[in-house]
């Protein structure tokens, strides 16, 4: 069996389920008697459970290696493992995958996964989802069922990315009597079914008796969302919760260091970007999204909006993944440059729409972004709103924006983000045959291909790359198997336990 390289970023999911197994039980049980339950505390809430047709991390976050499945996962090396398939064979041509299906394995509405869901589920993705990543799927040319548990998968053309995209959340294996209401009904293969889904409060879990695999240790899981970092830590502190998924107030750290407590300080896959909006408006110029690239001090804005927590990188690029590259250098902090540029663009003075998501990180980082670009003669007006709803529906989809701030945590995503049709509207036609001809090649070859791809997008100015954000994690100090990091979307439940 023959497998590409990947990185490493469901090890941090894994790792994240594992952290998050121990806290719960401190929440929910102040006496430490009962150890079958866990909450943990995440920022942004899913707006509904269809990642099908809504976009952002928050729902595969929530869903995926917890109710939903894929043929294959990533382990905490970073290596494709068996999940749904429990092994397949690659063609000499590299156009053929054949999966071979776990057997015993049934949905939690209790339909038996065969063959047909696979098929089922990959032709839905290219012909029925609107969330853009279902662009991962696009060079699927036929898919056959070759009996319950075999299914032959054909791609146009080989690639270095398909068999990866796979542990995403295109991956995910739908029933085919299973997707009428995705928007409120999960139905997947995986060890937890939803209990009790509680918009923009809450999402409870309850394992599943007849998981096809392990039996998860804890037996019932809550998410629950706060907006606020202080609510989130005093909650932590009266119990209420066990576990901090991601401290979205660094500052607070100091606060938890006791016996009572462990904090866990690792990476991520998440670029935070300052994006701007290529096709439309002010930044359409590339004078304009020069002297922004020039005006920002990126390391002055990780240390004041982070409290120094994270990691400077100047591309959609982070160092986990095969093709990084440091380009922090490529655009430096110089004023007298940027104010240059603003003359040049002929935009001094002129007022711009600030489309601020109303998360701790965002707000954060939108007052000291805003107070450089003023230095500079550039005059943000700064507009917040509740994520996921609003920021989803007016930046992201209606593209009505000028700049916008968002931390872009889904897996190797350079070439969805800067894409046409993506809410940034970047050019992509330069990069588009580098990306085909890379993906077709060898390993070698593939992240020479990306390496000029994420080179040539920061060097057009199409967005602002602040810095990755740190995995940062609060937990009880009896919570098992705290993770160092996160690299995944799917923030996996089924490891944890207590100590």
């Amino acid at each position: 069996m023959k497998t590409p390289r990947t990185t490493i970023w469901v090890a941090a999911a894994a790792a994240a389920a594992l952290f998050l197994s121990a806290c719960t039980a401190g929440a929910s049980d102040p006496e430490g008697t009962q150890k079958d339950s866990m909450t943990i505390a995440f920022t942004a809430e899913p707006v509904n459970l269809d990642f099908t047709s809504t976009s952002g991390v928050a729902i595969p976050e929530a869903l995926m290696d917890n109710v939903y499945e894929s043929l294959v996962r990533v382990d905490g090396e970073g290596r494709i493992q068996p999940a749904l398939a429990e092994e397949w064979d690659i063609s000499e041509d590299r156009r053929t995958y054949t999966f071979r299906l776990q057997e015993g394995v049934t949905f939690s509405n209790g339909a038996d996964f065969t063959a047909e869901d696979v098929k089922f589920s990959y032709e839905r993705v290219q012909n029925e989802w609107k969330n853009p990543l279902k662009a991962k799927m696009d060079l699927v040319d036929s898919i056959e069922v070759v009996d319950d548990h075999t299914v032959k998968i054909a791609l146009e053309r080989p690639s270095n990315m398909w068999l990866y995209s796979l542990t995403t959340l295109v991956g995910a294996i739908f029933d085919t009597e299973g997707t009428t209401d995705l928007a409120n009904e999960a139905i997947g293969t995986g060890p937890f079914a939803i209990e009790q889904f509680t918009r923009g409060q809450s999402i409870d879990y309850v394992a599943r008796d007849d998981y096809w695999g392990d039996a998860p240790a804890v037996k019932k899981v809550q998410f629950k969302y706060f907006t606020d970092a202080v609510a989130a830590s005093n909650a932590l502190k009266s119990g209420e919760i066990d576990v901090i998924s991601n401290l979205q107030a660094p500052e607070l750290a100091g606060e938890f260091q006791s016996d009572e407590y462990q904090i866990v300080s690792g990476t991520t896959n998440g670029e935070v970007v300052l994006s701007m909006n290529n096709a439309d408006g002010i930044f359409k110029d590339k004078a304009a999204r020069e002297a922004v690239m020039h005006a920002i001090d990126r390391k002055a804005v990780l240390d004041t909006a982070w409290a120094g927590y994270g990691e400077l990188i100047g591309s959609m690029v982070p160092p986990t993944d095969p093709y990084y590259e440091d380009l922090t250098g490529v655009w430096t902090y110089d004023p007298a440059k940027a104010k240059q540029k603003v003359e040049e663009a002929g935009i001094e003075g002129e007022e711009f729409a600030f489309a601020v998501p109303n998360l701790p990180y965002a707000q954060a980082i939108s007052q000291i972004v805003s107070a450089q670009l003023e230095e500079v003669g550039l005059k943000a007006k700064v507009e917040t709103q509740e994520f996921p709803a609003v920021w989803l529906d007016k930046t992201f989809t209606e593209h009505d924006y000028d700049m916008s701030v968002i931390n872009h945590a889904e897996p190797r995503d350079i070439l969805t983000v800067f894409s046409a049709d993506y809410y940034i509207g970047y050019d992509d036609s330069t990069i588009k045959p580098i990306a085909e001809k890379a993906d077709r090649g060898t390993e070698a070859e593939y992240i020479a291909g990306m390496k000029t791809i994420a080179r040539t997008i920061t060097e057009d100015a199409a967005s602002n790359f602040l810095f990755l954000f740190p995995n940062l994690v609060v937990a009880k100090s009896d919570v098992k198997g705290v993770p160092a990091n996160r690299v995944s979307d799917a923030f996996r439940i089924a490891d944890l336990s207590w100590n």
